[in-house]
């Protein structure tokens, strides 16, 4: 881990402002000519390709050794094998070459067409895809130290103590319970690395695969979009943003007098409705691991992820419809750094202190690009109890329970209830803010009122008010997951007299 600021950041950020332009939804010839017209790499070159492929698997790999590895260290082949070679959608290349540089912290991954692609592990800020040709950041590594009171001793949910049910509530068939926690972990193609139900404020049961922990950090994908409202939420109710979900999203690049973008609200930016035109192609479609698509470049190209999505135009007006980008969340986490920053507080700690130290998470890794922004839309780290303790705070309406026998408001009064709220450009009754929601059915095993963080591959945090339940499932899965999300779900309510 280096910490020096290096001499690549103006021409860089130059270049990624250009290639920044976004294109619409439509043929990819139509796409390759406006790529080629702004200089950029032929993206039908299978080298380009490539390049964009070892990005995110160096990024695996370096995540899979110096963040899952805070708890659970593996060897470096056996990451590869469990979190990248199984997994058809990440083309992982049998020519590929990779190495792990234990002093440097680094990762790479190479082939003899597009050469060398790193990511770089910066402790507390976890792993950064660096852009070809860079060896290091352009900001300074910080360490975000826990402040939460030693769990060991913190009574429960703050700390560990009291954790579990004892005796468990009557209302509960155990054998029933235990069966199901059984069988979520027996559907082995699905690869549940933990699982946690909560009920009634507590902990009634658990599984784990093997070697990893109540503790270990995983990957959980897009939950980091639902941080992402949680932050505004918080931001806003202690006063570090100034701002109203119906206010007008305070971008300061979007208020020129003709800018059609001005009229775009805070609602709409966490409603996933903003307008915005931000492709998004889908893991499998031929234009996946190029930078047309501009909801997933961000995850292998190395690019500055907040003026990526800032400066992209409108193609639909703010609030008309739902639509799934990374855009939204990643121009909501930049409000926040804004806001935050014109108060003086460093940025790379404040989730920590606004939120998880309050609530006893001291496991999350937010990981950033090689400018410092979160890149809060899918490489975001949190443990099992992480998660436990995240649904617990909306389940009880944003307000924490402290160690003393008081109270902490954490979201303002009646966030929760936006959260949940169909978006009204929702037609399916399944996203609200920044959540989804099962309004509409989704989960058909699952209560109406069941909402939850989701993040690709089944990294679920369920909270079902009508239930006083929070489910939380971890692990990269394959396969159909809202069927097995479903069912678990199903088991779970069914072992529990309502």
């Amino acid at each position: 881990m280096r910490t020096h600021q290096p001499s690549w950041i103006l021409p860089v950020l130059a270049a990624i402002l250009l290639s920044s332009a976004c294109w619409p939804e439509q043929g990819g010839q139509d796409e390759a000519s406006q790529v080629a017209a702004v200089g950029e790499p032929d993206i039908s070159d299978a080298a380009h390709v490539r390049g964009h492929i070892a990005g995110m698997a160096a990024h695996h790999i370096c995540a899979g050794v110096f963040v899952v590895g805070r708890d659970y260290q593996r060897p470096v082949e056996e990451v590869v094998a469990q979190d990248i070679r199984r997994f058809d959608h990440f083309k992982w290349q049998d020519d590929f070459e990779y190495a792990v540089n234990f002093e440097t912290s680094t990762a790479s991954v190479s082939g003899a067409d597009f050469g060398t692609r790193s990511a770089e592990y910066n402790g507390d800020q976890g792993c950064t895809v660096l852009p070809a040709g860079v060896d290091d950041v352009a900001f300074v590594p910080v360490v975000v130290e826990r402040l939460s009171p030693d769990p060991g001793v913190t009574a429960w949910p703050t700390g560990d103590v009291g954790a579990y049910h004892d005796p468990v509530p009557a209302e509960v068939d155990v054998a029933a319970l235990e069966a199901a926690l059984d069988w979520t972990m027996a559907q082995t193609e699905h690869n549940t690395r933990a699982l946690v139900v909560v009920y009634a404020g507590k902990i009634l049961g658990e599984r784990y695969a093997p070697g990893f922990t109540r503790n270990t950090p995983q990957l959980s994908w897009s939950q980091g979009k639902s941080i992402a409202s949680t932050l505004v939420g918080a931001a806003i109710e202690a006063g570090h943003l100034d701002a109203g979900l119906d206010d007008p999203a305070p971008v300061p690049e979007w208020q020129g007098e003709k800018d059609p973008r001005r009229e775009i609200r805070l609602r709409d930016i966490l409603t996933m409705s903003s307008g915005l035109d931000f492709v998004n192609r889908g893991w499998r479609d031929s234009l996946s691991w190029t930078h047309v698509d501009e909801h997933r470049r961000i995850y292998f190209e190395g690019i500055d992820v907040f003026e990526h999505a800032i400066n992209q135009p409108m193609d639909r007006p703010a609030g008309e419809i739902f639509r799934y980008r990374n855009s939204d969340p990643l121009v909501a986490n930049r409000i926040v750094r804004q806001a935050v920053e014109a108060h003086g507080i460093d940025w790379l700690s404040y989730p920590q202190r606004i939120l998880f130290d309050r609530i006893g998470a001291r496991n999350y890794v937010l990981e950033t690009d090689a400018w410092g922004n979160f890149i809060i839309t899918g490489y975001d780290y949190g443990s099992a109890w992480d998660w436990v303790r995240y649904g617990l705070l909306h389940l009880w309406g944003g307000v924490w329970p402290t160690p003393g026998g008081g109270s902490d408001r954490i979201l303002p009064d009646g966030w929760v209830d936006f959260v949940r709220t169909p978006a009204p450009g929702a037609e399916l009754r399944n996203y609200g803010g920044l959540f989804w929601l099962n309004r509409g059915g989704q989960l058909p095993r699952a209560p109406e009122d069941a909402f939850w963080a989701a993040g690709s591959m089944g990294q679920y945090t369920v909270i079902i008010p009508s239930r006083d339940l929070v489910i939380v499932r971890l692990g990269p899965s394959p396969g159909d997951i809202n069927t097995y999300l479903s069912d678990i779900i199903g088991e779970v309510t069914a072992a529990i007299d309502h």
